[in-house]
């Protein structure tokens, strides 16, 4: 990360560049470029801390995410349904699939739209699918100092992604929700092929805990306390690695986790908040995932995967909230429509927006070369706060 810059008060400044390219490269202007790998999700960048240190430790802070705001609530509210759908999966970009979920069902609750049970099924395993694939995307990190470790998390990743190409035609942002239910079904080809990647992470899922535990990362760093977690309404494994069970896919279930709910324990790791615990979390709902979407394959039902709907659809006047896990914590949809083609307003609420607000409270304290230990650990996509 560079030195902190020596300067004659007693507080020194700093600048951080989260993602930048050319990592760890002191500047003249007091900047430090961070990037945490080729692999995690902070590569986008366009996020800056603007630090206060005294003695090496961090005595303010100050985030600022960057000129990245592309209005997306406001592009909703000129499109209609279909076409929202769309646009839905690409403020995180590590999950897109929990974007269309989010929004799908929100339009369905406002219709009274029950899609088919397959459909419900097969959506269950697409949420846990892509929360794998956001989970490995956060643990690259902790993989980064183990090269056999690295390789298997970056061909897991790939692997997930390729699945998601034959399965849907896109490798990056699925466009799998459809009013009423899914454009996509699945093969038996597919399904086998998707166990047995399970049964890899799992494996996988494993060798990281082994590998957290054996060098201590994150033990004692930056600890989150319920208190910030009720303060800045933090949710997802950062919540739970503080010992708040934050769970809806428990709380309030929806899809097919009602049916899953003994695959979804409570408690999967230490509870300390620190970052050793938040990478444990994030590595034990690694393994939950492989669980149930291995659950999800053997136990999908036969039949269509969506309900045939007219060319033109209107929301009823009405107002509604609809909060699914992502996997980095609560993303939830509110829609007020006023009968038209396209939502009056639409307003998303994205668990990365809450995590990074927290920062400012998070890193007061925390040693300047843990720094990086931290913004790795608290998850966020940049897409998802500036949406």
């Amino acid at each position: 990360m560079g030195r902190w810059h020596n300067d004659p008060v007693t507080e020194q400044q700093q600048r951080i560049l989260v993602g930048a390219l050319s990592a760890g490269v002191p500047r003249t202007d007091h900047t430090v470029l961070l990037d945490l790998g080729l692999d995690h999700p902070t590569r986008a960048g366009l996020l800056e801390l603007h630090l206060g240190t005294s003695d090496d430790v961090i005595t303010s802070a100050r985030i600022s995410p960057g000129a990245m705001h592309r209005g997306a609530e406001k592009l909703f509210e000129v499109r209609d349904l279909r076409q929202i759908l769309m646009l839905a999966d690409r403020h995180d970009w590590q999950a897109p699939f929990s974007g269309e979920l989010a929004a799908v069902l929100c339009f369905e609750e406002l219709l009274r739209l029950e899609p088919p049970a397959r459909a419900t099924w097969l959506r269950t395993l697409l949420a846990e699918h892509t929360r794998a694939l956001s989970h490995l995307g956060f643990l690259s990190w902790v993989a980064r100092t183990s090269g056999p470790l690295t390789a298997r998390v970056r061909a897991g990743r790939e692997a997930l992604h390729e699945q998601t190409r034959v399965l849907t035609g896109n490798r990056i942002h699925p466009m799998a929700n459809r009013l009423g239910g899914l454009a996509c079904d699945p093969d038996t080809g597919w399904l086998d092929a998707e166990r047995a990647l399970c049964a890899e992470l799992a494996d996988l899922a494993n060798d990281l805990r082994a590998h957290l535990d054996e060098q201590s990362v994150g033990a004692g760093v930056t600890p989150v306390t319920v208190g910030q977690v009720d303060s800045f309404g933090l949710s997802g494994p950062l919540a739970r690695a503080s010992g708040v069970r934050l769970d809806l896919r428990l709380d309030a279930p929806y899809l097919a986790y009602a049916e899953l709910a003994a695959l979804i324990p409570a408690r999967q790791a230490p509870d300390s908040g620190d970052a050793a615990s938040r990478f444990a979390q994030l590595s034990a709902e690694l393994d939950r995932s492989a669980a149930l979407i291995t659950a999800c394959c053997e136990r999908l039902p036969t039949g269509p995967v969506a309900v045939k709907l007219p060319k033109i659809i209107k929301l009823p006047e009405a107002e509604t909230f609809t909060a699914v896990e992502a996997p980095l914590g609560r993303a939830g949809v509110r829609v007020v429509s006023r009968g038209g083609k396209t939502p009056w307003r639409m307003k998303l609420r994205t668990p990365s927006f809450h995590h990074v607000a927290a920062l400012e409270s998070i890193l007061l304290g925390c040693p300047a070369d843990q720094v990086e230990t931290t913004l790795a650990s608290v998850g966020y996509v940049i897409g998802d706060v500036a949406k």
